[in-house]
Parts: C-alpha cells; structure tokens; sequence
C-alpha cells in the first residue's frame, strides 16, 4: 500500500490519542501513543498553539516519520505579546505590545518556511499581522515601526 499520510491541526504538546489523530491512525497499525508522545515532544515549544502536523507512515513496515509546520504567525504573535487574541478594534484598540526582538524571534521562525529573501521583508509581513491583532510593537503602532524600519532604523536587528 505504502504511505499514508495523515495531517492535522494540534495543540502544541498536547496532542491526544482521542480525535483527530487516534481514530486515523488506529487503522494504519502503529503504535498510537508512540507517535502522540512524539508529536507533543516536538510541538511543545509551540504550546498553545494549534501546529499543522502530518504523520507519514509506511503501511507496510509500520515505520512513521512526523512533520511538523509552524504556527501561523498571528499564533506566535499572540503568544509573545501574552495574549489568547487579538483586539476586535484593530487600530483602535490595542490588546498587547511586543518588542523589536520579538518581531524578528517570529520573523526568523517564517523565514524558513516563507519565499522572502530578507528578515527584514518577513519582519515587515509580521508588523502587519500585529496590526490585524491590534498589537503595539516597542509600545509604538505598526505603521510607526513600519516606518522606523524602512528608515532602516532597525537595521542591526536584522542582520
């Protein structure tokens, strides 16, 4: 038969043998609690967070390898600001505030998985997204930052 693929949305280190994962991997015949454990252990530095996660297993030897993606990035905003969500009234209303560092702790968690050629371009792409949240970064708005940061202002944070 050879592999089965199976892709799901956990919550970071605390993935269950119950629903999703249990019932799809009950059948493919290996070892349920094995793979959780797995799974958690590579998830928890995202706990909290709800990770995409596919496990491959090869039906015939039973072997399983598991993927791990990355939150989104409003995930692992919200987390660094300390919040469960955004503010409803974005620009209006603000519901944390992150620093610079964190910005670029995001930003380099995407760059891997993203297209862009410069932390910078992704440092940008995240200021966005805590606009959307209605989150202050270095107690300023976005737009203030996005522009502190094409000034180049910021520049040493990115190298």
């Amino acid at each position: 038969m050879g592999e089965q693929k199976i892709s799901s949305l956990v919550t970071g280190g605390a993935a269950s043998a119950g629903p999703p994962l249990g019932p799809a991997l009950g059948p493919l015949g290996v070892n349920i609690m094995e793979v959780i454990n797995a799974i958690n252990d590579k998830t928890k530095d995202f706990e909290g967070m709800k990770v995409p996660v596919t496990v491959i297993v090869d039906s015939d030897t039973k072997k399983y390898e598991i993927e791990i993606g990355i939150p989104s990035a409003a995930a692992l905003i919200m987390k660094e600001a300390g919040i469960q969500k955004g503010s409803g009234a974005s620009g209006t209303e603000w519901a944390g505030d992150v620093s610079m560092d964190a910005i670029v702790k995001v930003a380099n968690t995407k760059l891997e998985k993203s297209y862009a050629t410069s932390l910078k371009s992704v440092a940008k792409t995240i200021i966005g997204t805590c606009l959307a949240l209605g989150v202050k970064v270095e107690g300023k708005t976005p737009k203030e930052i996005t522009a502190e940061v094409n000034e180049g202002k910021w520049d040493e944070k990115f190298q």
